[in-house]
């Protein structure tokens, strides 16, 4: 690739293709992980009939956290059973940048459509289509932007490539959070006299990520060229599953190392989902965190998750991805039970072993995606990509359905820490027997 295209060119691509990950920490970042996720589950949306502290308030609060996990545990089954197809279909069709493109905008008007989220319990069902709906679309889009990453970097430097979008996601989840904590959740009087009844102050939040995401998705679609069509005419749909089976046969005919690690990777994945998407869930109801705490919490998360997805950049390409995955699993092993065991000491239990967990979860997902890229052909990039998203997402509703289920069981919130700590486990025992070449 450098031998044909321009360093300079190279160098724009890149950035352009991170802008899309900078800009998506609109809805990784404050929709899912630390704003709107945390406003649904408050007290906002508790019956208002019910004595905040009360053992009933304290069930209903878990029950709507249950809630919100089944509603991203049905979205996650609908990803299964698409993103494989989609993205044979994008590949087939030369069409990875128009796909990218409409989830994108679809994401942005379901951000949009959560300022109508009126904090009352008649407007929960709304809020938890609204965050299902989105999580179903963004990972689709992602399906399309993932596999542009052999495009815009070469082999040798995948694993810095793939680090710094990751790392800009979280470096634009920094300047967002500043930006919304400081505009319109902090204090008693926020920007224009916007106030706090009903969660007004919230549901603008929602709208500036909508628009925050629209402006840095558009580098991309402008920067990095389509792909050529690899089909001569647009296969249907069920043409498009019957590439999958094939693919699916031939990987456990000849390649069952990749196989193995999508099936690893679909497990350990959604564990690191689960810590951000739960995250500010926990601090808020077990730590006692303030809403403001959540997101001071939430950027200083962000400066060290951003900085330890970079500098492991480095590390991938050095030792190669599976080490930097595995030393990464069990880190997060060892912080999400200090979370747990530790949960009565306080929220400086959870500032420290909260950081930890955030330092862990970015160097597992830039390197997840770097060793993909390496298995993959100009032909099967969208196709291989669509099946990473659908192993994924087979398995999505595992920490969803393990928070929410340790959570009802134990009728309290805490204990879902300890659900997500086990499908972490479970996912890293899988990938520790795969043999793994080093990078070329």
């Amino acid at each position: 690739m450098t031998a044909v295209v321009p360093r300079r060119s190279t160098d724009r691509r890149v950035l352009a293709w991170a802008a899309w990950d900078w800009g998506s920490a609109a809805f990784n970042a404050v929709i899912t992980t630390f704003v709107f996720t945390v406003y649904l589950t408050s007290g906002y949306f508790v019956d208002p009939a019910l004595q905040e502290g009360s053992a009933a308030y304290v069930r209903a609060q878990a029950g709507l956290t249950s809630g919100l996990s089944l509603g991203i545990a049905i979205a996650g089954i609908a990803v299964a059973l698409l993103a494989p197809a989609l993205g044979g279909l994008a590949d087939a069709a030369g069409a990875r940048r128009r796909w990218l493109a409409g989830t994108t905008l679809v994401v942005v008007l379901a951000m949009a459509a959560m300022s109508l989220v009126v904090g009352a319990p008649e407007y929960f069902v709304l809020g938890v289509v609204l965050v299902s709906v989105g999580t179903l679309v963004f990972e689709i889009a992602s399906v399309n932007y993932n596999a542009m990453l052999p495009r815009v970097a070469p082999p040798a430097a995948r694993g810095r490539v793939s680090a710094l979008g990751w790392a800009a996601g979280y470096f634009g989840g920094i300047v967002l959070l500043v930006l919304v904590y400081t505009t319109l959740i902090a204090g008693g009087t926020h920007l224009f006299g916007v106030t706090e009844e009903g969660g007004l102050n919230i549901r603008v939040v929602a709208l500036v990520c909508a628009v925050w995401m629209a402006v840095f998705s558009v580098p991309v679609l402008l920067a990095v060229p389509e792909i050529p069509a690899v089909a001569e005419r647009r296969p249907a749909v069920l043409d498009a599953y019957r590439a999958v089976f094939r693919l699916i046969g031939a990987l456990w005919r000849d390649r069952r190392t990749v196989l193995g690690f999508l099936v690893a990777s679909a497990v350990f994945r959604d564990g690191l989902t689960g810590v951000f998407t739960f995250g500010g869930i926990v601090a808020a109801q077990v730590f006692g965190f303030t809403s403001g705490e959540v997101i001071v919490f939430a950027i200083a998360a962000n400066v060290v998750a951003g900085v330890s997805t970079l500098l492991s950049g480095r590390l991938d390409d050095a030792w190669g991805p599976k080490r930097v995955i595995v030393v990464a699993l069990i880190g997060l092993v060892v912080a999400g039970l200090a979370v747990f065991l530790l949960r009565d000491g306080g929220p400086t239990v959870f500032w420290i072993a909260g950081l930890a967990l955030t330092a862990f979860v970015g160097p597992a997902q830039s390197a997840s995606r770097s060793l993909l890229s390496r298995w993959t052909t100009p032909e099967t990039e969208g196709e291989l990509f669509g099946l990473y998203q659908t192993t994924g997402r087979a398995a999505s509703f595992l920490a969803p359905a393990m928070f929410g289920l340790f959570a009802a069981v134990f009728g309290a919130t805490a204990f879902g820490m300890l659900g997500i700590v086990v499908v972490l486990l479970v996912g890293l025992l899988l990938l520790l027997p795969l043999r793994v070449g080093r990078p070329a």
